[in-house]
């Protein structure tokens, strides 16, 4: 089943007609097309409107849904409100999470519908990965590996975080990144310490820890991953706080299964860190969800009180900040299944000096 139809099988749980989708996200889930466009979704056909910079693209690779080219004589409320006639559907759901108030409200003037708010549609569903979006994520992963690999062999004293960074960037284009799911973290040294650090002209020194958090976007679908190495000589607490670091992580990812909550997920792990004392330098939740967009839903966190759908494909990233000193964190994405979970890294996740 595309996942068009997914979409269309979803409206009658929502009490709707159609669901219009005008984010970038959304469209490309409900396509698997990067365009400016919009989508309508029916319960008798699917529709995709765009102008005539992507129609012929459109037209190419959209499969499943009528295609129809904007004009300044036909804008895209003339053919939702066409659309929407011959199909019959009066409710329609929006995404009241993406949308402005501007474009809610000029929407609102112009369609011959009622639009009701039904975000919560499209988190549900994007929540479980299908085979073909758990093969593009898998794909992503792999990229974000081989270069981190060549990077490693790289990576020396004097060497600034920002070079870093754009060497690592690089990689990942030239092995089929299409581009980045987010701006890289390249934190060494005391630098560490703060999890979204932002990578500067600090030259790597004998001694620090690197923490690099970074991720591509492959056919669509985003990696993330982080890993933590060593330079030089490093002391006995730097050692220690990474072995906790990684049991905690291993534990959150033993503790993911379907019907677990992320709570739940997410305690397992902040466990292993508060048990060794170390509790209030762990303040992130344990993992997110990753796909289209690179934070999603399901996550797992202390507040997160839902069971955990099997497919849903959440990031396991513990980590511990000691301020003034460094950082330690380790990032694998996995996917939850019914008995457990399957881990898509394979990068090592043993402490590397290097």
């Amino acid at each position: 089943m595309n996942h068009l139809d997914r979409i269309a099988n979803a409206l009658d749980k929502y009490e709707l007609d159609a669901m219009l989708l005008t984010s970038d996200p959304n469209c490309f889930y409900a396509t698997y097309f990067h365009g400016e466009g919009v989508t309508l979704v029916t319960k008798s056909g699917s529709f995709y409107f765009t102008d005539s910079r992507y129609i012929e693209a459109a037209e190419n690779q959209i499969k499943g849904a009528t295609i129809g080219m904007t004009e300044r004589s036909k804008p895209f409320a003339d053919w939702i409100n066409e659309t929407l006639v011959k199909t019959g559907a009066k409710k329609v759901g929006f995404e009241e999470d993406y949308m402005s108030v501007a474009s809610f409200q000029a929407y609102e003037k112009a369609l011959r519908c009622e639009l009701i708010p039904a975000g919560a549609l499209m988190h549900e569903l994007r929540a479980v990965k299908d085979e073909e979006e758990i093969r593009r994520l898998t794909g992503a992963q792999r990229i974000s590996e081989r270069a981190l690999a060549d990077l490693l062999k790289e990576i020396k004293v004097g060497q600034t975080e920002q070079e870093i960074a754009a060497r690592l960037q690089y990689l990942m284009l030239r092995y089929g990144a299409e581009r980045m799911s987010f701006d890289p973290i390249i934190a060494s040294g005391p630098n560490g310490s703060m999890p979204h650090a932002v990578p500067g002209e600090r030259k790597i020194q004998n001694g620090d820890f690197i923490t690099m958090d970074f991720g591509c976007v492959y056919q669509g679908y985003c990696s993330d991953m982080t890993r933590t190495v060593a330079v030089g000589e490093i002391s006995e607490e730097q050692r220690k706080i990474y072995n906790i670091v990684l049991e905690a992580q291993l534990a959150g990812i033993a503790a993911a299964k379907a019907g677990a909550t992320g709570a739940e997920v997410d305690g397992a792990a902040r466990k292993v860190i508060a048990d060794y004392g170390y509790g209030q330098y762990f303040g992130h939740g344990f993992g997110h969800s990753v796909g289209v967009e690179i934070h999603e839903s399901p996550n797992a966190n202390p507040t997160n009180d839902k069971p955990l759908p099997a497919g849903a494909v959440i990031s396991a990233e513990p980590g511990i900040y000691i301020p003034g000193k460094f950082g330690v964190r380790i990032e694998d994405v996995i996917v939850v299944g019914e008995d457990g979970c399957t881990d898509l890294a394979l990068a090592d996740k043993s402490l590397i000096i290097l």
